[in-house]
């Protein structure tokens, strides 16, 4: 972006002299669904906030305005003051502004008359006369007068255009390719970004302040494209982020998370140089990014806010209030608060139970925090939990979700093909764990082989693994939370249904093959809290559990202080 822009936001009512579109655009298509959907977005303004129009792209050419982009929307508007000055006899000034063709002389003389009985003489004669027989039709289902006065009076005080100016030297048709044939269109970024580099703002800064701006801009978007910074400050979800340094602007502009209004950001920005040297505003953009920045290198903050964002407690922006006019302590305690609310329930944890869809988010949002708490209070500093390898992956789906550590139930699997599969995940573990028991090998293999296998047979060979390959007592525990950890099985219905042994089988696989596996769950498929004198490496029994509970209070009661009371294993005693 070169610093020949000039960059501004116009009333529609403010638009002024000869536009004329080049040979390499086609005329003019907008049908009745655009030309009504403009129309109902001016009158939702109810004449009480502003409303703003997507990007008019001009490059100035002798005493005419080329128009790179923009033609469907300027012509609508022509054609919306045409109409009104019509109906209201010339009460209301026609527009002040004219539309002209390279290669199309005729339509210039057309669109200020509008003689429909030439309707049929060319394509754009046509689609010119729909458009303003849409305009008729809507305006007829109006007031018509209240309503004419009404986006009138828009025009000339709410609804404004993005002005953006090329010099004379710019590649017209390049840009108009980028522009409409390329689909890549101005983004709030770049046009806040013009607003330091254009020549059109009155303001101080000389070529040299805005050769540094535009250097260090270009730095922060680069250091926003380290993904282990961006996936601490993001999650991968609704908000589609052209350019990186979107997310540091929306958070200046405060632009609500729901909010879908393409210029938001760029039209808060514009608010804030009427009343703001752009020198200050770039000092806010510079100071925003170093606060972000900050809590990233600080150990203690990246675990506890990333934590907030990863479980969606918070949003960044929520978490940007927050910090605003408070010290650095008292931001961590208000952080902290949030955190322990955050899993704070009014019932025994040990009653909570996979099989309730509102207690499976508990759970899942207190064995996040289990995970990111372990890596942040171990090692002293040296590990850091990686968000970007949770939320994202580049070669596969990220499904994380909360998975039995030893399941004995039959989800989902409703295919010969997921039976089999979960025949040939068990039968490596029997072979080990029952080398004597050749009967129910072969009947495995013979299972696996068989060109249709009956869903009886399978059960009752099912049942006499699952008896083998559990601890007695286990299912009455199968749902706590002392049977469940966070995995990424993806849609695997036969691995989501397997055996404690199976499962810890495929996770060493896993990371063998250099896949990401959370810290706690990796722990607790090697056995990492379980005491070595109560250690039964294939199964996953009473002793484990304890040891699993344990380890959660440990970080989350006694060194972090989130829960209010310790988590109790089911059954046992308070």
């Amino acid at each position: 972006m070169n610093n020949e822009i000039i960059l501004d936001t116009k009333l529609i009512g403010d638009i002024k002299g000869n536009f004329f579109v080049p040979s390499y655009q086609r005329g003019y298509r907008w049908g009745k669904s655009e030309v009504t959907r403009l129309l109902e977005d001016l009158c939702s303004t109810d004449g009480k906030r502003n409303y703003c129009l997507q990007p008019i792209v001009v490059r100035a050419n002798g005493d005419k305005y080329e128009l790179i982009d923009g033609q469907q929307r300027l012509t609508t508007i022509y054609l919306i003051y045409r109409y009104m000055n019509e109906v209201s006899f010339g009460f209301i000034d026609e527009p002040r502004f004219t539309l002209s063709y390279k290669t199309r002389e005729k339509s210039e003389k057309f669109l200020k008359t509008i003689d429909e009985s030439c309707k049929d003489d060319n394509i754009d004669f046509w689609h010119i006369c729909s458009a303003y027989q849409s305009i008729k039709e809507w305006f007829d289902k109006k007031d018509k007068k209240s309503t004419i006065t009404n986006i009138n009076k828009y025009f000339d005080e709410i609804v404004k255009v993005i002005w953006y100016e090329v010099s004379e030297s710019e590649d017209a048709i390049n840009l108009f390719t980028r522009l409409n044939i390329g689909k890549i269109p101005l983004t709030s970024a770049e046009l806040v970004k013009a607003m330091f580099l254009s020549r059109s703002k009155e303001t101080n800064l000389g070529k040299k302040k805005q050769e540094e701006i535009s250097l260090q801009w270009d730095y922060i978007e680069k250091e926003l494209h380290n993904d282990h910074l961006w996936y601490f400050l993001t999650n991968k979800t609704k908000i589609k982020y052209q350019t990186r340094i979107d997310l540091i602007l929306d958070l200046i502009s405060a632009k609500p998370i729901d909010n879908r209004e393409k210029y938001y950001t760029f039209f808060k920005f514009d608010e804030m140089s009427k009343i703001d040297s752009l020198d200050s505003i770039w000092e806010n953009i510079q100071q925003t990014f170093l606060i972000l920045k900050d809590w990233y290198e600080n150990h203690e903050l990246y675990h506890k806010i990333g934590y907030l964002i990863a479980s969606e407690t918070l949003t960044l922006g929520e978490i940007f209030d927050i910090s605003k006019n408070k010290t650095k302590n008292k931001f961590r305690e208000v952080i902290d608060e949030k955190i322990k609310n955050s899993i704070k329930i009014n019932e025994n944890y040990s009653e909570l139970s996979y099989e309730k869809e509102t207690d499976r988010n508990r759970i899942s949002t207190l064995l996040l925090l289990f995970n990111i708490e372990s890596v942040r209070q171990n090692g002293e500093e040296t590990q850091w939990f990686p968000f970007d390898k949770y939320k994202y992956s580049k070669d596969e789906k990220v499904l994380w979700s909360l998975e039995h550590i030893h399941a004995q139930h039959s989800e989902g699997m409703k295919t010969q093909e997921t039976w089999k599969t979960w025949l040939t995940l068990h039968l490596p573990s029997i072979q080990v764990v029952k080398k004597e028991s050749n009967e129910l090998i072969d009947k495995i293999k013979s299972a696996i082989k068989k060109e249709k296998l009956e869903r009886t047979e399978f059960e009752a060979i099912q049942k006499d693994i699952i008896n083998i390959l559990s601890v007695e007592g286990n299912i009455e525990y199968l749902h706590s939370i002392s049977n469940l950890a966070i995995l990424n099985c993806g849609d695997n219905a036969a691995l989501n249904n397997s055996t404690f042994d199976v499962k810890r089988n495929a996770i060493i696989e896993m990371d063998k093959g250099g896949k990401y596996i959370p810290f706690c769950t990796k722990m607790v498929f090697l056995k990492y809290y379980t005491p070595s004198s109560d250690n039964q490496l294939h199964f996953w029994g009473h002793s484990d559990r304890v040891a699993y509970i344990k380890a959660i209070n440990e970080i989350l009661y006694y060194k972090s202080h989130y829960l209010d009371e310790p988590i109790y294993l089911e059954g046992e005693e308070n």
